[in-house]
């Protein structure tokens, strides 16, 4: 499979071979939606926490006597169904992550690499450097290219005053190559890879 290679100013850069068992499969929405869910369970913080009844701090006294009164039989003003009481079955902190086998999550991500490709939302550009961290001259380059939603990724570093200028942009991200993941490369529209990226991923995956 072969793109141009583009650079940030639009101009032409020769072109690229891209490897098909990377970026020429048939993607498959199964695949995308487990690593998706699996990328969402595992951030979840799991913090929320409501008491039970053995934790509220209330009065253990029975409320009235046990029979007599012709009211339902009580024992403590803690149990659920009082106001004050502990909640039945409520959260507790524990963590949302459940296991996705590693070669999965490695087929997942040529899926979610060749889905760009098949609709011709890949880009491949020679570098990304800028001289300096200027937002508005990156912007006016993104213009260029038609990016407005739209995930980079580098090489192994960043370049800084890229890094900084791009990071004020909204719905840009840019991450090293280490970094690329299925969720952030659907929730983009455009996916932007430089050489040095695209080198490092058929390297990664061959």
């Amino acid at each position: 499979m072969k793109l141009d290679v583009t650079t940030l100013d639009g101009a032409s850069a020769g072109s690229v071979e891209l490897a098909d068992e990377i970026f020429g499969l048939e993607p498959r929405a199964d695949l995308l939606q487990r690593c998706v869910r699996w990328q969402l369970a595992k951030r979840q913080a799991g913090t929320h926490k409501s008491k039970g009844r053995s934790e509220i701090n209330r009065t253990t006294k029975k409320l009235y006597k046990q029979k007599g009164t012709g009211n339902a039989r009580h024992g403590a003003a803690s149990a659920p169904q009082f106001r004050g009481g502990g909640k039945a079955f409520g959260p507790v902190v524990r963590s949302h992550a459940h296991d996705l086998p590693k070669k999965v999550r490695a087929l997942a991500l040529r899926h979610a690499l060749s889905s760009k490709a098949k609709t011709q939302s890949l880009i491949v550009v020679d570098d990304v450097r800028l001289d300096a961290p200027k937002t508005k001259a990156l912007v006016e380059r993104f213009g260029k290219l038609g990016l407005a939603n739209a995930l980079v990724i580098g090489g192994a570093e960043v370049e800084a005053n890229f890094q900084l200028a791009a990071r004020n942009i909204p719905n840009v991200d840019v991450l090293p190559v280490q970094g690329i993941n299925v969720y952030d490369i659907l929730r983009r529209d455009k996916l932007v890879l430089t050489k040095a990226a695209v080198d490092a991923l058929e390297a990664r995956f061959k």
